[in-house]
């Protein structure tokens, strides 16, 4: 329309040069997050979260301020990776994350709630309280905030998609051959959502001898460079089983692991 000024809200008209309204939520006001990393998997069981914590480690030290965003409301373990319980405390200005012994901020359902508890919700209200992470939490002078995705491509990968400003997605999978389906349908759902995939990690893909140190596939061949191929999407590490990185999850002590086998997906999100 000749007339049209480019403000839809003043224009009562279904024309074509209409646009749709942003489903962006505002940032809470007293928070500050410069770039936002989701960290995805098109199943369970691949180990997202432990490399979502790894992420935010060695970013943390690079002189980063980092945050983890636990989005995986139903089967939250951020707090555990790394031994925080509670939140800083809230005022009328909004909630405070945690803080870990290293200064990375965590949000989780679990600081919340008591951990033992299921969350028996339904997926609006899941995917409601992931908004409110974004929000009503006070990130503090976040350089990189770290959004740890429940599996799948249901109502929470959504919600974050549509409601955050994600600039980049890190898919992670596993070596067996089911996985190169399930990959193909994560890397589909970021470029639906116009959001550029940084490239994948795969987690167990082997298990090196303590007696030989033969590099063992525990889970088969991978058929990872295949489906990178076929997307165009590098692979930023390879991370073996170690039981080290296991027992440190577990006790809430992923900020002393080893790191350096990211330092390719690193680089990819500092671009």
């Amino acid at each position: 329309m000749s007339s049209c000024n480019g403000n839809c809200s003043e224009c009562g008209s279904d024309c074509a040069d209409r646009k749709p309204e942003s489903l962006l939520a505002e940032l809470n006001p007293n928070a500050s997050v410069k770039k936002v990393i989701a960290v995805v998997s098109g199943k369970g069981g691949v180990g997202k979260s432990t490399v979502t914590s790894m992420l935010a480690v060695a970013m943390a030290r690079k002189g980063k301020r980092v945050g983890v965003l636990d989005a995986d409301i139903t089967g939250p373990s951020a707090p555990t990776a790394f031994g925080v319980t509670e939140c800083q405390g809230a005022d009328e200005h909004g909630l405070y994350p945690a803080l870990t012994r290293t200064g990375i901020q965590v949000m989780s359902i679990n600081l919340l709630d008591n951990p033992a508890d299921p969350v028996v919700w339904r997926g609006p209200v899941i995917a409601g309280a992931v908004k409110q992470f974004w929000t009503d939490v006070i990130w503090e002078d976040v350089d990189y905030l770290f959004v740890d995705m429940p599996p799948g491509t249901g109502d929470v990968p959504l919600t974050v998609f549509q409601s955050l400003p994600v600039d980049g997605v890190i898919i992670v999978t596993s070596p067996q051959d089911l996985v190169s389906m399930i990959v193909a349908k994560a890397v589909k759902m970021a470029n639906m959502m116009h959001i550029p995939v940084l490239g994948f990690v795969e987690n167990y893909s082997y298990l090196r001898c303590p007696d030989c140190g033969k590099k063992i596939s525990v889970f088969g061949k991978s058929h990872l460079d295949e489906i990178a191929a076929q997307f165009d999407l590098p692979i930023l590490a390879r991370l073996p089983i170690d039981p080290a990185v296991a027992e440190a999850y577990d006790n809430g002590q992923m900020e002393t692991v080893n790191t350096e086998a990211l330092s390719a997906a690193v680089e990819a999100i500092e671009k």
